[in-house]
């Protein structure tokens, strides 16, 4: 008999996610999934000056606050046709790499690790056996006996008390759960050591952006780091080292537990490559612009269909007419008003239902690319690197996809990245690409500076009438783009097409699921009480809902009241 399950709010994420999904035969037979939040900064933005948007655009969220930012000075930008000093360019890129690593060992260890370990098999763990296991995977300082005992300790005093804070509401003993106590000793230790190494790359934000969240340091036409090296205000040899040095220190936790992690859970649950493909047309734009000019990038973009690699078509600058013409938002079923809208003529009506399946159930609008929904995120930014032979791409994935096949048992291929488990390994094959691009970009910075180049700032000119730009970033969570329209200097119309909007997006005018949607359809459900594998395959996206909307209820009325997980 079908089963109607209503998951409200998923938790572990950023933001109110409502996912609604029926249970036939132990398998999800259909899915509705809603964002019960409304953004409404774009209509705050309109008639300011476009130099200052991107103070408010980080706002559209707290944890993805650099990427808006970014997003937003790349948009003015490109609205005005304008270089930036390539100091400005290493600058930004070292911030986005950053951040990005940030959310990317958060995610995995803090955000989803809980929906594939169990914690109170831990007290059972021969923490000598957890060491063996971990000396297998790496050379890592952290996987020592006294670290594993430590932990261990940690966790049986944790489950005595009877206070067990975080994990109190874990699915623990779902029959989908079945490491060995030592695999979840393991993999706890590592959840805890990454607290730290999340931290220290973070420290690059706060350096390069003057705070974080909530950097303070660009403007349009490049940032506001002086530099000089007889300053100790301002970007010096000192700084300069000091960055390198929070990056150099999470390059062994990237390589010997992050990405070995990864893995080693993709080979003990091989299985998850079989569910959670949903949409299979995936978008990726090109980040790391390495000059000035924006026009060659350290990372490629472009655009696949049909799952089918030998489809690509790469997006080469954000004034591609592939990428330009390509982009609109169907408000059939979001509570907006309007139809299909391309975003520099969007607009952002609020027009609010009761939530119904046929009708209008999400604050989250419905992007597509030529008329199909993508997929955007870590698995698209690798499939797109990959079909173009990207050389770092390449690399890493190769040697992923190869330690997971060993793990496997069974040779596991980037087709299998289509999936549920794809999405997690994408991640952590995107941080060790992002970590060695770090060095690169540094030294970019560094040696420039050498040679006596301290630009970092071009003032803009605004022309009279109307120009249009689209300022776009390849943040953690996949293609993320700001539109905007000013005239006569002064905003006209700005639109975000987020990624969580792309992935999270309600049906179309045709009845054309989101991803988030597409994903659960087939997945495996044990246990209609503890709906543990709908929380992988959503979790897997990493759901950012704020960036895709706020809510806002000018009466006081109370909308809603939630218990937090």
């Amino acid at each position: 008999m079908a089963t109607r399950l209503t998951i409200d709010p998923v938790t572990r994420i950023e933001g109110h996610l409502r996912v609604d999904v029926v249970v036939d035969g132990g398998q999800v037979t259909d899915s509705r999934v809603s964002c019960t939040m409304w953004r409404g900064i774009e209509t705050i933005l309109r008639g300011r000056d476009p130099r200052e948007a991107w103070v408010f655009a980080q706002r559209f969220c707290g944890v993805c606050t650099t990427v808006h930012a970014m997003a937003s000075v790349r948009a003015v930008e490109d609205a005005l046709e304008m270089p930036i000093p390539p100091n400005a360019q290493y600058i930004r890129n070292l911030i986005l790499i950053a951040h990005a690593l940030h959310d990317h060992i958060v995610h995995f260890y803090q955000l989803s690790a809980l929906d594939w370990i169990d914690v109170t098999t831990i007290p059972k763990a021969d923490p000598a056996k957890a060491t063996a296991l971990g000396e297998s995977l790496s050379e890592w300082r952290g996987n020592s006996r006294p670290e594993m005992r430590k932990v261990q300790d940690k966790v049986k005093a944790l489950l005595t008390s009877g206070q067990l804070g975080i994990f109190q509401n874990g699915y623990w003993g779902h029959p989908a759960m079945h490491l060995e106590p030592e695999a979840n000793l393991l993999l706890l230790a590592h959840y805890l050591q990454a607290l730290d190494f999340q931290r220290e790359v973070n420290k690059v934000v706060a350096i390069l952006g003057a705070k974080t969240p909530h950097i303070q340091n660009l403007a349009v036409g490049g940032v506001m780091n002086a530099i000089n090296l007889d300053n100790d205000a301002t970007i010096n040899m000192d700084r300069l080292w000091a960055v390198k040095g929070h990056f150099d220190a999470v390059v062994d936790f990237i390589h010997q537990v992050y990405l070995p992690d990864a893995c080693a859970l993709a080979g003990l649950y091989p299985d998850w490559f079989r569910y959670g493909a949903g949409v299979r047309n995936y978008l990726a734009v090109p980040d790391l612009p390495a000059d000035g000019a924006s026009t060659t990038y350290d990372l490629p973009g472009g655009t696949i269909f049909d799952g089918d690699l030998n489809t690509v078509h790469p997006i080469n600058s954000p004034r591609d007419a592939w990428w330009r013409d390509g982009v609109t938002e169907d408000l059939t079923h979001a509570w907006y008003e309007g139809g299909v809208q391309q975003p520099w003529k969007g607009e952002t009506i609020p027009a609010y239902t009761e939530f119904q399946d046929d009708g209008k159930y999400s604050w989250v609008k419905a992007p597509r690319f030529q008329g199909r929904p993508m997929q955007v995120g870590p698995v698209a930014n690798v499939l797109v690197g990959y079909a173009q032979a990207h050389p770092l791409t390449r690399k890493w994935t190769d040697l992923a996809l190869a330690r997971v096949s060993a793990a496997a048992g069974r040779p596991v291929t980037v087709d299998d990245l289509q999936s549920t488990m794809g999405r997690y390994l994408a991640r952590a094959i995107r941080s060790a690409m992002l970590i060695e691009l770090a060095s690169r970009h540094w030294e970019l910075l560094a040696n420039g500076i050498g040679h006596g180049d301290v630009a970092t700032y071009v003032p803009p000119t605004f022309p009279k009438g109307t120009v249009e730009g689209v300022g776009f970033h390849e943040a953690p969570r996949g293609t993320l783009s700001h539109w905007v329209v000013v005239e006569n200097g002064i905003l006209r119309n700005y639109q975000a097409v987020v990624p969580t909007t792309w992935n999270a997006s309600p049906r179309d005018s045709y009845g054309v699921a989101g991803p988030y949607e597409a994903s659960l359809l087939g997945n495996p459900v044990a246990d209609t009480d503890k709906p543990l594998e709908v929380l992988r395959t959503v979790h897997s996206f990493d759901p950012c809902m704020a960036c895709a909307c706020h809510v806002l209820d000018t009466t006081g009325r109370t909308v809603a009241t939630v218990k937090v997980l």
